[in-house]
């Protein structure tokens, strides 16, 4: 197998790559192709997420801001917890939204557990963020638990 080197900030030397670099600039070099581009199905959107969150020891829940076409205007991590959960505040989502001129949005959280099995808190949850972001006219087309696997609230009529 090659071995990937990078310099070191600050200095002229090089040395090999760790993992969780190459795996962080990986993610960040697919968010950037994903950007400009549609979301047409929730596994396009499910595949981009578990290279960003699926493998996280922690529980994070994320936002793709999309406009009126369904193309990527941004994808952020807004919220950061703990093995089992993270608080959420609609405000921040929708001021969120707002700030990015977004017209839908499709939220995502993982489940370090590797269980993508939607809790009835996760629906709760979803249901609040919609109603809020419907005050403001930006539309939820998903939400998406990234464990092993992926699940959709939509495929599952959720939403």
């Amino acid at each position: 197998m090659a071995t990937l080197f990078i310099r070191d900030p600050g200095s002229r030397r090089y040395r090999p790559a760790q993992e969780p670099e190459i795996l962080s600039t990986a993610a960040d070099l697919l968010g950037r192709r994903l950007v400009g581009e549609p979301l047409t199905t929730p596994r396009d959107a499910g595949e981009f997420l578990r290279t960003r969150i699926g493998k996280l020891d922690y529980e994070v829940f994320s936002c793709l801001f999309l406009d009126n076409r369904h193309r990527v205007l941004a994808f952020e991590e807004l919220f950061r917890g703990t093995i089992n959960g993270t608080a959420v505040y609609p405000r921040e989502v929708v001021r969120a939204a707002l700030t990015r001129n977004a017209a839908a949005v499709i939220f995502a959280h993982n489940h370090p557990s590797g269980c993508a099995e939607p809790s009835r808190a996760d629906e709760v949850l979803t249901q609040r963020l919609k109603e809020a972001l419907a005050l403001v006219e930006v539309r939820v087309l998903d939400h998406l638990v990234i464990g092993d696997n992926v699940t959709s609230f939509a495929d599952r009529g959720l939403l």
